[in-house]
């Protein structure tokens, strides 16, 4: 899959490309906006990016985890090799600093990675920041030409360029997920 990037200045435009992308078989996890303006993106029922996702979080707990993972295998290997695991204390006071360390620093890393916005939105801060909209649909390859129809319809809507977009599979199960909510509530 491709992620195709727009900038749009008018959400009654996006609602109107998002209706045509639904209605030539695109679905709700595949389009996105992302806007500063929640409130205006909720009004118009368009499927906003989730706020964990416009912040650095999952990367920063996956850099923590990684860290906390080598602090507490360096905390198991030296009581190993100085022997101090066969002493009264054995090794459950390790294995809970192992634990804690790697709890720790898992949680400090999705912290300081909410203080920064998401790497992969970086670069349309500023046009956020001027009260654009970006406009992101991840685009399978035998959607491609129906995808480029429907967007030269729309000439208001700049694009911003492409990118890497999240694997099909991913796709597929958030479509599921959604068909079960809809049926379930």
């Amino acid at each position: 899959m491709l992620r195709h990037y727009y900038i749009a200045d008018d959400l009654n435009e996006l609602v109107m490309v998002e209706k045509e992308l639904e209605e030539e078989g695109f679905t709700e996890p595949q389009i996105h906006v992302l806007s500063l303006d929640n409130v205006s993106i909720s009004e118009y029922k368009l499927n906003n990016v989730e706020p964990v996702f416009k912040q650095n979080v999952l990367q920063g707990l996956g850099l923590g985890a990684v860290i906390g993972g080598f602090i507490a295998l360096i905390t198991l290997i030296v009581p190993y090799f100085y022997g101090w695991h066969t002493a009264a204390i054995g090794w459950e006071i390790f294995i809970l600093i192992a634990l804690c360390s790697f709890i720790f620093c898992t949680g400090e890393g999705g912290f300081l990675g909410f203080k920064k916005p998401n790497t992969r939105f970086a670069r349309f801060q500023t046009l956020l920041e001027k009260g654009k909209h970006i406009l992101f649909v991840d685009v399978d390859p035998v959607q491609e030409h129906n995808f480029r129809v429907i967007m030269k319809t729309h000439p208001r809507v700049k694009s911003a360029g492409c990118g890497a977009a999240v694997p099909h599979w991913l796709v597929s199960c958030q479509d599921a997920f959604q068909s079960v909510r809809k049926r379930v509530f």
